[in-house]
């Protein structure tokens, strides 16, 4: 699945974050990004095993994946290139629709189903789904086989201070509407990610997810 040698690029490029550096290696950088691309083509190979809809997308296994360049306005600190990677098994656009990804990053790799990074419009349909029906996402995190293959619930990379504006809510829905974007993550071992056997694990995580990505197909 993941080659050891994409372990050590982006290892390396998490300390050399430079744009000097990351033009020297460019050979390095080529083949971490054919990797990606061979992972996400595989993600799809397999998705009749959980997501139907997924398997019948015809992808463009290039895009499937998150660039190491960051727009200023993406960035979480100083760093201009992101030293991990969200590979994508979608049957929309990552930044529109909720759908399953294999987050792969030195010492932190997991998998889910997420909206992490919303577009303006996405986020205002994910809020108003949370308006809508919170019995019904209560009912998949409460489900056993979910809350335990998911033990942290729902999780966001960006969280805001207070509710938007707009948005009255109490009750346990109010952490969600904080959220920019939101999913679920099963960590995986770095060991477990070399091994092309992984696909067996990441099958399950998404067979157990698909039904927050039901949820949340408006």
């Amino acid at each position: 699945m993941v080659e050891p040698e994409t372990f050590a690029f982006l290892t390396e490029l998490a300390l050399n974050n430079r744009k000097a550096w990351l033009d020297d290696h460019r050979t390095e950088r080529d083949d971490a990004l054919r990797n990606f691309t061979g992972i996400a083509i595989t993600l799809h190979d397999y998705a009749d095993r959980f997501d139907h809809s997924v398997a019948t997308t015809r992808i463009k296994p290039k895009q499937s994946f998150t660039k190491f360049f960051q727009e200023p306005r993406d960035r979480i600190g100083r760093a201009m290139y992101r030293a991990d990677v969200d590979v994508f098994a979608n049957a929309g656009d990552p930044a529109e629709d909720f759908g399953y990804y294999l987050h792969i990053e030195p010492g932190n790799c997991y998998a889910g189903a997420a909206l992490f990074q919303p577009s303006k419009d996405a986020l205002a349909r994910l809020r108003n789904r949370l308006l809508d029906d919170p019995a019904g996402l209560k009912d998949v995190l409460d489900d056993p086989e979910f809350s335990k293959r998911f033990p942290e619930g729902l999780v966001t990379r960006k969280a805001l201070d207070a509710l938007p504006e707009g948005f009255k809510v109490r009750g346990p829905t109010v952490p969600y509407f904080k959220m920019v974007g939101l999913g679920c993550r099963a960590s995986l071992p770095d060991t477990d990610m070399l091994d092309d056997q992984v696909i067996d694990e990441l099958i399950d995580i998404f067979r157990v997810a698909s039904q927050l990505v039901r949820y949340f197909d408006w």
